[in-house]
């Protein structure tokens, strides 16, 4: 089955870059690196490396709280971090700065695997969520490097769709020293294609705390937001802000602004355009100015800011979870204390979804128009708001402590380093 998967690979690379181009369209930053897309990443010597991979902005910053414990924990050591988007290399550069060294991950093949092996030479090889390759795992076996899948996550339709190449993926997963899953289901759907005992260690993300400067950018978004009462769609997918954008238009709630952050930071623009198309005014973060009492609509054109947009608002809607795309990460919401709705589709986070709504953090609507009635509902009810969000502090606090025990598992491929003696005196 790895071969045939390897003779697939062979035959779309050159798709690949393709894609790389055609993506490059909206975002140059994919013409950059293509070397690493090939195997080509820094040469690491001297010191020995811990290498872990983020493909992306959520998962990047899932990674922060386990990175930084890496960090303290083998300050000997080189942390190699890996992407496969620019957003999330980005992140990266953004979070860790020269803390760690960055790259991207190569792709699946054979010799691409090798090259980037023999570069990096990792001690420890730490994945996160769900990412399986099995070109790069069977090298990793043969070089007796320990890979483990932390933070790992498979909803019940991806499981579908890995046991229809259910030997490649049954190998595959076997493969891993060790599967630290999200959540119980998460754990069940992994052993059901092959991971070898996996264990239950709760979400990384509910450990990731704020940027250090998000009391300074809240303080910035109020003053510009003014007296309004604020509505957040956070991390919203295409096809969902023309929903709410006129669905809010028939609201009549005296002050209300519309926040829309979008999910993906090359949609910024199409989104202006959006609003621009309805006739509606629009004030933009990028911009650096105060909302006009006119003005309807502010668009969260930033990056790394997300944690101070939730905290300046009343209520915020988790985007990606109206239409079917799966649902974001809601503990962000969670954690900064505002009252979350949430659609119907969010099997990317099932399980927080669901305790989300049953401790009373969040509301789940069927669509665009409960959204407005439960809108509606809580700009009218601060006391349920209030509930709300005290609820969404007390889920966030309840579920931190993933990264002590991921830590706890990869001791087993890297121990801690011995107190040293003290000297006689």
């Amino acid at each position: 089955m790895r071969t045939l998967y390897t003779l697939a690979w062979w035959l779309l690379l050159p798709f690949a870059f393709v894609y790389l181009l055609w993506r490059a369209r909206r975002q140059p930053e994919y013409l950059q690196h293509w070397g690493e897309r090939l195997g080509a990443a820094p040469r690491l010597a001297g010191r020995p490396v811990i290498w872990v991979h983020a493909v992306s902005v959520g998962e990047t910053r899932a990674a922060a709280p386990l990175i930084q414990a890496l960090r303290a924990r083998h300050p000997d050591h080189t942390l190699l971090l890996t992407h496969t988007t620019p957003t999330g290399r980005a992140t990266g550069a953004t979070l860790f700065g020269g803390q760690v060294i960055q790259a991207y991950l190569p792709y699946d093949l054979p010799w691409c695997v090798r090259r980037f092996l023999d570069r990096t030479a990792p001690r420890l090889g730490v994945i996160l969520e769900t990412e399986v390759w099995p070109n790069l795992l069977a090298a990793c076996e043969r070089r007796r490097v320990p890979v483990y899948l932390v933070n790992a996550r498979l909803s019940e339709r991806s499981a579908r769709g890995y046991a229809r190449l259910r030997a490649l993926t049954r190998a595959s997963l076997a493969r891993f020293r060790g599967v630290a899953a999200q959540t119980v289901s998460d754990a069940e759907r992994l052993e059901r294609l092959g991971a070898q005992a996996p264990v239950v260690a709760g979400n990384l993300k509910f450990d990731v705390p704020p940027p250090a400067d998000t009391e300074r950018r809240v303080a910035e978004l109020r003053a510009a937001y003014g007296a309004r009462f604020v509505f957040l769609a956070a991390s919203t997918r295409e096809g969902e802000e023309g929903l709410l954008l006129d669905a809010l238009a028939t609201l009549d709630l005296p002050n209300l602004l519309l926040v829309i952050v979008p999910r993906h930071p090359q949609r910024f623009e199409a989104v202006a355009h959006l609003v621009e198309a309805r006739g509606l005014p629009l004030t933009r973060r990028s911009e650096g100015r105060a909302v006009a009492p006119g003005v309807s609509v502010f668009l969260g054109d930033s990056m790394g800011e997300m944690a101070a947009y939730y905290a300046a608002s009343d209520v915020a809607y988790v985007g990606g979870s109206l239409l079917p795309h799966g649902g974001q990460n809601l503990i962000e919401a969670a954690a900064a204390g505002v009252p979350a709705l949430i659609g119907p589709h969010t099997w990317n986070f099932a399980e927080a979804a669901e305790r989300a709504v049953v401790c009373g953090a969040a509301l789940r609507v069927e669509n665009v128009g409960q959204l407005v009635e439960r809108l509606k509902a809580l700009y009218a009810d601060a006391s349920r708001r209030q509930a709300m969000a005290a609820a969404g502090l007390a889920f966030a606090r309840e579920h931190r402590g993933a990264t002590e025990r991921v830590m706890a598992m990869l001791a087993a491929a890297l121990p801690d380093p011995a107190p040293q003696a003290s000297e006689p005196s």
